[in-house]
């Protein structure tokens, strides 16, 4: 049995793993076209043909739209602003209330409050970590102007449910596809399920631009409305004939040419970089089998899993460890990756704490002094931000294990080396055992 590297020993590996690097010779060229160009840009924020920006932005929204069997697709500059321009777009306004999920992103529950609207947290399913339909029910109110349902770590929640609770009670239904591009729910493609769906083409997402989003949707309407509060919407509406001004208070959310330019190409890459996520996955996955303590993702029925995050359940009770010193064990086996050097190996405990512990909602304290939108007169109702509201959140805070360490173009001898670094710390169970008693003296 060899001596952990968190003890004194020789770690598993010293040289950095590769970087993700999804950005080549092609949008390169791209992005070089674009300069020669001299159109950086073209968006004109007032009713004009220049309204709906350059000829990169009008052909990636084309090309995304018919990838993802869409009507529209309407670039944004981040998942985070194509967010606010579909719950915006939703009519939701002060006094409405959006169920939303504890256990993502915190953008995902701020949307709504951008509007003056107050985030209901429901709880989560505890296999696929989706919001779970009964808590949905349960916290529906005559409030309630929609669900905001978050694909999380790469894995579509449970939509036919939510859609036929939605219809019942009349409700938008905005997904959150920006860990999930390319995931498929009962074959049909993630964002085109509920009324709009929102893609984040973030830096470390599956496929990038550096920032940018996407929002999808089949109602042209919805689209028009995203379109106007992407683009100084109260400066376009007279021209443009809307009769419905309700949220149409314009951003600027606009994406620029090379990032479009770059999105063309990287759409084009993206079933093959999905593929080599989950090819790696698969082979990590054999290779953990025996590890104790630790349980695998569950890909539920029907779906397909992109794979954003590797989450591993972790049991303290079957191996006498804490998750806390597991992780810090295997940390110490591994190197950083290339280009995120200060972040040490990409392997957390955890992904998020639940967001209703926030100070925002903790505090009730968002617009000015008088707690809008939670507590001032608009809302009219009480909200519920107490710890234990969303028990299967709060465990999964409490007992998964997260990695990036699958994403292309990690090899197999890279998997490989992932894998002996559980191994070594499985192997040393006893002696991490002995850590812990010491440190809880």
């Amino acid at each position: 049995m060899s001596t952990l590297a968190l003890l004194g020993g020789t770690p598993v590996r010293t040289h950095p793993f590769p970087a993700y690097r999804v950005i080549g010779a092609s949008e390169i060229e791209a992005v070089t076209k674009v300069l020669e160009s001299g159109i950086l840009s073209r968006f004109l924020g007032t009713w004009h043909e220049d309204f709906f920006g350059g000829p990169q932005v009008q052909a990636f929204e084309s090309e995304w739209a018919a990838c993802f069997q869409a009507h529209h697709a309407v670039t944004v500059n981040s998942n985070t602003s194509g967010l606010y321009c579909a719950i915006g777009a939703a009519g939701v306004g002060p006094g409405d209330e959006v169920i939303v999920s504890p256990y993502t992103m915190s953008a995902s529950a701020i949307a709504p409050v951008v509007f003056n609207a107050v985030p209901v947290f429901a709880d989560i399913d505890p296999v696929g970590y989706g919001l779970d339909i009964a808590s949905i029910r349960a916290r529906i109110t005559p409030r309630t102007k929609a669900i905001l349902a978050v694909h999380i770590f790469g894995q579509a929640a449970d939509m036919d449910p939510i859609m036929e609770l939605a219809a019942e009670h009349g409700l938008t239904v905005i997904e959150d596809c920006a860990q999930a591009p390319f995931a498929t729910y009962k074959g049909r493609p993630v964002g085109t399920i509920g009324h709009m769906g929102v893609f984040s083409l973030n830096y470390h997402k599956h496929i990038h631009t550096g920032e940018g989003g996407v929002v999808v949707t089949n109602d042209e309407r919805f689209a028009e409305r995203v379109q106007l509060i992407r683009n100084h919407a109260e400066a376009v509406v007279e021209r443009k004939g809307v009769q419905d001004i309700v949220n149409m208070i314009g951003f600027n959310f606009r994406l620029g040419e090379m990032e479009a330019a770059i999105g063309r190409h990287q759409l084009a890459k993206g079933p093959e970089l999905i593929a080599a996520r989950q090819a790696n996955v698969q082979a990590l996955e054999a290779q953990l089998a025996g590890v104790p303590g630790l349980s695998m993702p569950t890909v539920l029925p029907g779906n397909t899993h992109v794979y954003y995050l590797h989450t591993l359940r972790y049991d303290a009770a079957a191996t006498g460890v804490s998750r806390a010193t597991f992780v810090k064990a295997l940390k110490a086996e591994l190197p950083h990756s290339e280009l995120r050097d200060a972040e040490g190996p990409l392997i957390g405990e955890g992904y998020v704490r639940p967001l209703y512990l926030q100070p925002i909602y903790q505090r009730k304290i968002a617009y000015g002094t008088r707690g809008c939108p939670f507590t001032c007169g608009h809302h009219g109702g009480t909200v519920d931000y107490s710890p234990g509201i969303c028990p299967n959140a709060e465990e999964a805070h409490a007992t998964v294990i997260t990695h990036e360490l699958m994403r292309p173009p990690m090899t197999a001898e890279d998997i490989a080396d992932v894998a002996r670094a559980f191994h070594k710390v499985a192997e040393n169970l006893e002696a991490l055992r002995d850590l812990d008693a010491k440190a809880s003296a």
